[in-house]
């Protein structure tokens, strides 16, 4: 009897010691993964347990809180006119991870940030008053592209060049963050934005990068001048017209038959948007010498934070010469979003040098004071001489003032752009997509700002698709709202 009861003794105290040890692991190595889980239910009552600090544009509030009732989430997101800024805040739900600027400074903005907390926050435990974000948007420049975009689904980027200052990122189709933040409402507008064949919730400005067409010929000419393979803009080019992709049978045509193509200068390549061109001049620099320039421009950079995160641009390798011409027109596998292009318009209005982009100025904590001053953290990097900027800028000025860019003069701003009609689906079986990158100097004010749109798809018959008709117009109404 006395053996039984040593033996069940002896069983109940292992019993108890894998308990200890099982609720030690659990306390001390599972316990923060267990409370980070975003499936459980204290954390979002925790972050809404009291209003969230803000996203600040042109010292106003586009977001705010609002109290909840009958929930044990006590208050939810608001945004104030949520679709014009959705590209810039993204959203802050009840029931879904925080994304763009609300997912970056989530704890900034709930509380939680250690920067926020003062010693007797830590010694109690307690949630410190939550910080706020200020941007670099412009309100003017946001609502000028969002405007202009209408009913069209695309992106724009607008960039201050001499700062890097984003001044404008817009997405259409766009949604409205609200609709996201109540947990009893939010599933029910997720599955329909999902199901969208538009994708709103697609962040178009930053994070889908499509062929650029001809506005990535602008990064074919500052590699030909900056290599050395012409002089200048004026230099009469190698360049026959029609031009056969080496090893192949395949003849390059213009879109504009009629256009001074063969032999033409970079000046008026661009002009008239001359595919032979940049196809020849592509295959004689070779790959590795336009994926060198592409780079310097940003390209194929995986860490493109302004702070969201920007999906890569793209400059392939492993090309034959055939592909590597179709690269010099924007098409083979190059990929780019308006970000990019925006970028590239940027560095060759300041000269050849780019200062980093960013969308938020600081960061700062419920008095207003800075906690990071991000405007003040900026790098600025040489991408070509001052003399190959200054060329370029000539010749992007010519094709506004004379070539295919027309739809982008503005009276009393000095503006240079490339336009781009790119190739979409198999055999361009389906709509084209139109670009437009560009750059304005107000005459008056010395303001500047760099620009880049892209249009994918509108209610334009298909031969009235081009970069000129559809993205130069609303290029041209951000410019304007920039400079005046």
């Amino acid at each position: 009897m006395n053996k039984t009861i040593r033996r069940a003794s002896v069983f109940a105290l292992l019993l108890v010691l894998a308990l200890l040890v099982r609720a030690t692991w659990v306390q001390f190595y599972d316990g923060q993964a267990l409370a980070d889980d975003s499936k459980n239910r204290r954390n979002a009552i925790e972050t809404y347990s009291s209003p969230l600090g803000n996203i600040i544009v042109a010292g106003e509030s586009i977001t705010g809180s609002a109290r909840t009732e009958g929930s044990d989430l006590a208050y939810k997101r608001t945004y104030t006119e949520g679709e014009l800024y959705a590209a810039v805040t993204g959203y802050a739900s009840q029931s879904y991870a925080p994304t763009q600027l609300e997912g970056i400074y989530q704890d900034l903005l709930n509380g939680t940030d250690t920067q926020l907390k003062t010693m007797m926050d830590t010694v109690t435990g307690t949630r410190a008053e939550p910080g706020n974000v200020v941007t670099t948007i412009d309100p003017d420049v946001q609502r000028a592209a969002y405007e202009a975009l209408g009913d069209k689904k695309g992106g724009a980027v607008a960039i201050d060049p001499t700062t890097g200052q984003i001044l404008a990122v817009v997405s259409t189709p766009s949604y409205d963050p609200t609709a996201l933040t109540d947990a009893d409402t939010a599933g029910d507008a997720w599955k329909q934005l999902n199901d969208d064949p538009d994708k709103p919730l697609t962040n178009r400005a930053l994070r889908q990068p499509l062929p650029p067409g001809s506005t990535f010929k602008l990064v074919v000419a500052a590699a030909a001048l900056e290599d050395g393979l012409y002089a200048s803009v004026d230099d009469r080019t190698d360049s026959p017209d029609p031009y056969t992709l080496p090893g192949s049978t395949s003849a390059l045509d213009n879109e504009n038959a009629s256009a001074p193509c063969e032999n033409a200068t970079i000046r008026t390549a661009l002009q008239y948007s001359c595919n032979n061109v940049f196809a020849k001049m592509a295959v004689d620099l070779g790959q590795d010498r336009v994926k060198a320039m592409a780079e310097k421009f940003g390209f194929n950079d995986e860490t493109q934070d302004v702070p969201v995160r920007a999906y890569p641009s793209v400059y392939p390798s492993g090309m034959d010469d055939a592909q590597t011409g179709l690269t010099g027109i924007g098409q083979f596998d190059v990929t780019a979003t308006p970000l990019q292009m925006a970028m590239v318009s940027a560095a060759i209005a300041n000269g050849g040098e780019m200062v980093t982009p960013h969308m938020v100025s600081q960061t700062t904590d419920s008095g207003g004071d800075a906690l990071e001053n991000y405007d003040a953290e900026t790098d600025t990097t040489r991408i070509v001489s001052s003399d190959t900027a200054e060329q370029l800028q000539s010749a992007m000025e010519t094709v506004v003032s004379e070539g295919t860019g027309t739809n982008a003069q503005i009276p009393g701003a000095t503006v240079g752009g490339k336009t781009g009609t790119a190739q979409h689906g198999e055999n361009n079986s389906q709509t084209p997509y139109a670009w437009f990158t560009s750059y304005a100097k107000s005459d008056s004010t010395g303001k500047e700002v760099a620009v880049a749109v892209i249009v994918e798809q509108s209610n334009a018959a298909r031969s009235e698709v081009s970069g000129n008709g559809l993205a130069a117009p609303v290029a041209k109404a951000m410019m304007e709202a920039a400079t005046k």
